[in-house]
């Protein structure tokens, strides 16, 4: 896991409608990048429906949401028309900002052991540097957290 105080790696991935996006793109932005192991499982869509619900705080706040998975760009199309999600998802089928965050990491799932990416939300401030980093984060009550995080500053 990254920690705060550092510079938050840039990356540029592709979102659901075939744009390439970057970090960097939005420098002067507080951003919400929240990383999220698939589409349409009862935890991510719980999570990216919260996000949904909230994204007009966030927008008034001037706060960017970014979702990240490593699922296709045309799953994050079908997964964003189906639960009407405003903010940006990006494909990241090459584990390439998966990675560089940190996020992909060991699981064990009924004794069972494999590789995935752990649920994660990274707050990061303006000048494009991680002000909070918020591991294993429960889908119900992640975007609740963070905007009261955000009332507080």
């Amino acid at each position: 896991m990254l920690e705060a105080n550092r510079k938050a790696p840039d990356f540029t991935l592709t979102d659901k409608d075939g744009r390439q996006v970057s970090l960097s793109d939005f420098l002067g932005k507080k951003i919400v990048l929240y990383f999220y192991p698939k589409d349409n499982t009862p935890g991510c869509t719980r999570q990216a429906c919260a996000f949904a619900a909230a994204y007009e705080r966030f927008r008034s706040q001037d706060v960017v949401v970014i979702g990240i998975s490593k699922d296709s760009t045309a799953s994050h199309q079908k997964f964003a028309q189906k639960y009407d999600l405003p903010f940006i998802l990006l494909s990241d089928p090459q584990l390439q900002a998966i990675q560089a965050y940190d996020v992909w990491q060991e699981k064990k799932l009924y004794g069972k052991v494999s590789m995935g990416v752990v649920r994660t939300t990274y707050i990061i401030d303006e000048q494009g540097n991680i002000e909070k980093v918020m591991p294993k984060v429960k889908p119900d009550t992640n975007a609740a957290e963070i905007l009261a995080y955000l009332s507080e500053k």
